[in-house]
């Protein structure tokens, strides 16, 4: 037993297979990377992260991007912008959509009241004025994140609002279809 499994911590390569690590590391790629870099990442074999990377281009997870000589994979960012789309509009209500758009926007017209401005980009401009001590500095930051991860998650419930009808219409459909088969 390795140490860190005594102390109650596993390692990822105990406790995750190198398929689903390569998995991992290949969703999480934020710019396009070679089979030998995600080997390495995910501590896999080549063989055996080269197999895995063709079953998820052919299954539409990643995409194959060849750079020069160099194949290199990424997600496929517009299948992820759907499915998180269609994830909030299967886990939420339209109602609990609309409550969370307004909570985000209310939030940033707090940050917009508190430091006087109308974007985040005029909030990180502040943060070279010579003025600010640390505490000041860090709290900015936070909030300069989090105004991102609102902004995203916003636009992401706009269009689950737009789309919610649509795709209630085609459950609707899709169960109807299901019956008739039944019957």
């Amino acid at each position: 037993m390795t140490e860190s499994s005594r102390d109650g911590v596993q390692s990822w390569t105990e406790s995750m297979s190198a398929r689903d690590r390569i998995r991992a590391v290949a969703e999480s790629l934020r710019e396009p990377r070679s089979v030998n870099w995600i080997s390495e990442q995910a501590d896999a074999a080549w063989s055996t992260t080269n197999e895995e990377l063709q079953d998820l281009v052919d299954q539409g997870q990643l995409r194959r991007v060849e750079a020069g000589e160099t194949t290199r994979y990424q997600p496929d960012y517009t299948r992820l912008l759907f499915e998180e789309i269609r994830t909030l509009i299967e886990e939420n209500t339209r109602e609990e959509l609309r409550s969370e758009l307004a909570a985000i926007t209310e939030e940033i017209e707090e940050w917009q009241a508190t430091y006087d401005v109308e974007t985040w980009k005029e909030l990180e401009q502040s943060l070279a004025d010579g003025d600010l001590a640390s505490d000041e500095l860090r709290e900015r930051r936070d909030v300069i994140t989090r105004w991102e991860v609102n902004l995203e998650d916003r636009r992401l419930i706009k269009h689950a609002l737009e789309l919610y009808s649509d795709v209630e219409a085609a459950r609707e459909q899709r169960s109807n279809v299901a019956d008739r088969v039944r019957s």
